[in-house]
């Protein structure tokens, strides 16, 4: 099979991390994989460095997330030359951007196939921009558009069963025949191994004292991630906890306005904002409690790769976050925009040892067991051999 894959950008995230592994692991399953990607935002982390050596990148750089319509008009030109030049027999795109142009370059070409075999089409909902990112206008738009891609898609894949549910139900986007829900995989090899000795070397490298009580989280300094919700709840928690460290790795446009909130806020001294970090296994390794507050998710990752170090989540219960978090077992979940709830929860955890071992043991055995790169590998390469023997 020739795979031709689309993503927006490779910046941290799910999506990034999905993209690059399947390239290269599709392509040692016998695949001829190309991966085409945009270029990055202003104060976004790169993701490339986890390619392989070997795998087959071609950048686009008029892809963009940003709405560009003469940008966009050149990326469908410049995705349909690809494909007339690479011969896909399936187009997988990732992204909202990339998957509207990528979508309507496949339909192009394979409209000048003629009697050829026209190229397959998937589409991947990593999670949608269809609540909490635009306007309500620019939000029905987007929906219609939505609604319009899946006409032209073979297979949608939902990362989660709650993406798949919101997407047919509350939008009424695609046929329920055409969604697979195949869960994110990833290497967690990394975060697996973290133990109690490395508790304390991580914790020495970032000059943390050994009692201090750390809440960690990571991800783009952006609204969708709401950390002005976590700031306000670690100023509750320092009340009682004074010597209370935060770990904010990740940086974006609201890094500013974040530094501000935390010195009005009194706890400047408290949290660290560490940009973004390429040893995220010492991140979690040094913390006690990760926190999680978007306001809307898909497969929220840093949290799975918390749990899969053994540290307990703290999570806003959105989007597919209660895929991961399955039962309070394994994490803690609390209603959006309740500073109060979060840090309840938090303090919970801190004040009781035991019960956050316990729980970080779960956590991680859920994850390890659910999230796995060889699963991953194996779902998605058995569906494109379904689709192609027109089995799915």
């Amino acid at each position: 099979m020739r795979i031709l894959r689309v993503i927006t950008r490779l910046n941290i995230g799910g999506p990034s991390i999905q993209a690059l592994a399947l390239t290269s692991r599709l392509a040692a399953r016998g695949a001829t994989t190309t991966l085409l990607h945009g270029r990055l935002g202003e104060g976004e982390g790169d993701m490339r460095y986890l390619a392989a050596p070997d795998a087959n990148l071609q950048f686009v750089p008029t892809l963009q997330r940003a709405i560009a319509p003469l940008d966009d008009l050149r990326t469908l030109r410049a995705l349909y030359a690809a494909m007339r030049a690479f011969k896909p027999t399936l187009v997988h795109t990732h992204m909202a951007k990339a998957g509207l142009l990528g979508r309507l370059a496949v339909t192009a070409y394979n409209l000048t196939r003629g009697n050829a075999p026209r190229a397959l089409v998937v589409h991947t909902y990593h999670g949608h921009v269809l609540e909490g990112y635009f306007s309500r206008t620019m939000t029905a738009v987007f929906i219609g558009l939505e609604r319009l891609m899946a006409r032209l898609s073979d297979a949608i894949i939902a990362i989660s069963p709650a993406i798949r549910a919101d997407l047919l139900s509350k939008y009424r986007i695609g046929r329920p025949e055409q969604y697979h829900v195949v869960p994110l995989g990833f290497d967690l090899a990394a975060f697996a191994a973290v133990d109690n000795p490395a508790r304390s070397r991580a914790r020495a490298e970032l000059q943390i004292p050994e009692a201090a009580p750390v809440l960690a989280t990571v991800g783009r300094l952006t609204a969708i991630k709401n950390y002005s919700l976590l700031l306000d709840a670690a100023h509750l928690v320092a009340k009682d906890r004074p010597n209370l460290v935060v770990l904010l790795a990740g940086d974006g446009e609201l890094r500013a306005d974040l530094e501000a909130q935390a010195a009005r806020l009194g706890i400047a001294t408290n949290v660290r904002f560490l940009g973004w970090r390429r040893d995220l296994p010492v991140i979690y390794a040094a913390s006690d409690v990760f926190a999680l507050t978007s306001r809307n998710e898909g497969t929220p990752v840093a949290l799975i790769e918390a749990m899969a170090t053994g540290v307990p989540g703290v999570s806003t219960d959105v989007g597919g976050v209660g895929d991961v978090i399955a039962n309070t077992t394994m994490g803690i979940t609390v209603p959006l925009d309740d500073p109060a709830a979060l840090a309840a929860a938090v303090a919970r955890l801190l004040a009781e040892p035991e019960s956050r071992r316990r729980m970080g043991a779960v956590a991680r055995a859920h994850v390890l067991a659910r999230y796995d790169i060889a699963r991953l590998t194996n779902d998605i390469d058995t569906l494109y051999r379904k689709l192609h023997a027109g089995q799915a």
